[in-house]
């Protein structure tokens, strides 16, 4: 079995050492799905909520989110994001939520993408939830990475 590099000898959990990791541009994008009705997406999309413009503020939510994910996420890395993107994509019973990290670092910024992707999602349901309970959450997953040792990735 290959040693696992977030356990100590012990088992115990620790944050991995990167210190001697070069620093490369690093990129990923991650998704998430809010599924409802279509007549929720479309009040989604003109903003007429009764908590109010959604799509903005699930933005916003997602970048913010982005910037704490070392604080939510025990054994992650602090990173100096130097882009966030979230584009949401309203579509006939969902929207798709696309959020794009970027950094210049020694570690990759996975965990930023999935975390801006997620707080989006949640924020949106937040925003949904007094006129539609049954909303799901659905398909957070990373799409893509590029950078660092183990190069470029994509889902299939």
């Amino acid at each position: 079995m290959t040693e696992l590099s977030h356990l100590r000898a012990d088992g115990s959990a620790h944050m991995v050492d990167v210190t001697d990791k070069k620093v490369t541009r690093r990129e990923a994008s991650a998704q998430a799905v809010l599924v409802t009705t279509p007549e929720v997406v479309a009040k989604i999309a003109d903003g007429s909520l009764p908590k109010g413009e959604a799509l903005g503020t699930a933005r916003l939510a997602g970048i913010m989110g982005a910037k704490q994910t070392s604080t939510l996420i025990p054994l992650c890395h602090p990173l100096p994001l130097t882009k966030l993107s979230v584009d949401l994509e309203p579509q006939h019973d969902r929207v798709r939520i696309v959020a794009t990290a970027v950094t210049n670092g020694v570690t990759g910024v996975e965990m930023e993408a999935l975390t801006a992707a997620s707080i989006s999602a949640l924020t949106l349901y937040d925003m949904i939830k007094a006129v539609d309970k049954n909303a799901v959450i659905t398909d957070v997953l990373v799409l893509a990475k590029s950078g660092g040792k183990s190069g470029d990735w994509s889902r299939p």
